[in-house]
C-alpha cells in the first residue's frame, strides 16, 4: 500500500517536474525568439500586446486540456480551415524566428573561435535534428 503511494507521487513529481521544464523551455524560447513583441512592431498594435501573450497562454492551455482530455473536437471544413490557419500563423512567424537566429549563429561562433567549424557545427545540429525526427518517427512511436 505504502509502496504504491510511493510509486503515484514518484510518477506525480516526474510528471511535474517535465511539465515544468517543458513549459518553461517553451516560454524561453518564446522571449529569446522575441515573437510576441516582433508581432507587435509588425502589425503596428504594440497597445494590445497583452492581447497576443492572452492568446498564446489561452491557446497554450486549450489545447494542452484537449491533448490530457477525451475531448473529441469534429471541426467541420471552415473550422480546420480556420484552425489550419492560425497554426501556420504560429508556423511561420517561428521560422522567421529561428532565422533570425540562425543570423547570429556566425557571429557568435566567431566570438568564441568556432569560425573555421561552423559548417560542422551547423551540420551537427542539421543531422541531431533528422535523426532525433527519425528515431521519433519510426522507432520510438
Amino acid at each position: 500500500m505504502i509502496a504504491d503511494v510511493l510509486v503515484w507521487l514518484g510518477i506525480a513529481f516526474i510528471g511535474l517536474a517535465g511539465g515544468i521544464a517543458v513549459g518553461s523551455g517553451m516560454v524561453a524560447f518564446l522571449v529569446v525568439l522575441d515573437i510576441i513583441p516582433r508581432l507587435c512592431q509588425l502589425t503596428r498594435s504594440c497597445k494590445q500586446i497583452h492581447i497576443y501573450e492572452a492568446a498564446v497562454v489561452a491557446g497554450s492551455l486549450v489545447f494542452t486540456w484537449f491533448d490530457l482530455s477525451d475531448v473529441h473536437v469534429h471541426l467541420f471544413a471552415l473550422g480546420a480551415g480556420v484552425v489550419g490557419l492560425f497554426a501556420g500563423c504560429f508556423v511561420g512567424m517561428l521560422a522567421a524566428a529561428l532565422t533570425e537566429v540562425i543570423n547570429v549563429l556566425p557571429i557568435l561562433a566567431k566570438r568564441v573561435g568556432m569560425g573555421p567549424y561552423m559548417l560542422s557545427l551547423l551540420m551537427a545540429m542539421i543531422m541531431g535534428k533528422v535523426f532525433g525526427s527519425l528515431f521519433e518517427w519510426l522507432i520510438y512511436e
